[in-house]
């Protein structure tokens, strides 16, 4: 016969197992919980020959459990500990990219986290009579805990930059605001080969890639048209016609910006005689 012993004293585990235990869906599983000097103890008992898929079925209960009940805990835990040093208001905006990265990448994707811990429970209780549930969970999940840890770290890093593209955006605002035009017009055209600008003349006006002219560029590149960007902030538009013949998701970010820093200079366009012809170069490049 193969048993554990689990020790806990937290009311909502205990019930929390107790209902997965009435759905063990298992021949020859008996369990009782009772009451002693520190814990209330859940005792499992199986008197079966699979002691592997025992073992299994209880390691996935425990990794599902610590996902549901301990994960956002831990996650605060390591974020408070390892970035004291920030506002409140810019840790609550990390726990949220935390919580948006937690689903939308697949490096920290419940499958993942429910395999590591699954494989730190398994390989315990198969060779362990108890177990004292927080403790184990709070000092023995180390792969698990790592993996939290990174996605802290990937969400900062996110944060840090995200902030620093604001402020980096709200001082091209200023400068934009503050001083005169140095050109009447200009046309953004987003196309299949990029960004390209044309004066009011409709003369393509070449982009200045030379880095050491770049004197609007960030620390951090924020798109592949920030070379786009300097060149407009060069030439300083009063009036900046945005011709979006195409749906780019490319060119969102950098179109996105634009927009931010340019803000009432802008005029979007979607169906003029420049939009339809290059909605018709596209139209064309996409055929060869």
């Amino acid at each position: 016969m193969s048993s554990l012993c689990i020790k806990t004293n937290n009311e909502e585990l205990l019930n929390y197992l107790q209902n997965e235990f009435k759905n063990f869906n298992m021949l020859n599983v008996f369990y009782s919980c009772n009451e002693f000097k520190h814990y209330k103890n859940i005792i499992i008992h199986y008197k079966g020959i699979d002691t592997e898929l025992f073992y299994t079925k209880l390691a996935t209960i425990f990794s599902y459990l610590v996902i549901d009940y301990f994960e956002n805990k831990i996650i605060k835990n390591i974020l408070f500990s390892n970035y004291f040093y920030f506002e409140n208001y810019e840790l609550t905006k990390i726990l949220n990219l935390c919580e948006e990265n937690i689903c939308d990448d697949s490096e920290f994707s419940f499958q993942n986290r429910q395999i590591l811990l699954f494989e730190d429970f398994f390989n315990y209780i198969s060779s362990h009579k108890s177990i004292v549930l927080t403790g184990f969970i709070n000092f023995r999940l180390n792969n698990y805990r790592n993996l939290l840890n990174e996605l802290i770290d990937f969400s900062v890093n996110e944060f840090i930059i995200e902030k620093e593209y604001l402020e980096f955006v709200s001082l091209l605002k200023l400068y934009v605001n503050t001083q005169p035009s140095l050109t009447p017009i200009i046309h953004v055209i987003s196309s299949d080969f990029g960004i390209i600008i044309l004066d009011k003349d409709l003369n393509v006006i070449e982009i200045d890639k030379n880095i050491l002219d770049a004197k609007y560029l960030s620390d951090i590149s924020f798109s592949e048209n920030d070379f786009v960007l300097n060149t407009i902030l060069n030439l300083l538009p009063q009036k900046i016609f945005l011709h979006l013949p195409k749906k780019d998701i490319n060119q969102f970010e950098f179109i996105n910006t634009l927009k931010l820093i340019f803000e009432t200079h802008i005029v979007i366009c979607n169906d003029c005689s420049i939009c339809n012809l290059y909605k018709n170069l596209n139209t064309s490049s996409s055929k060869l």
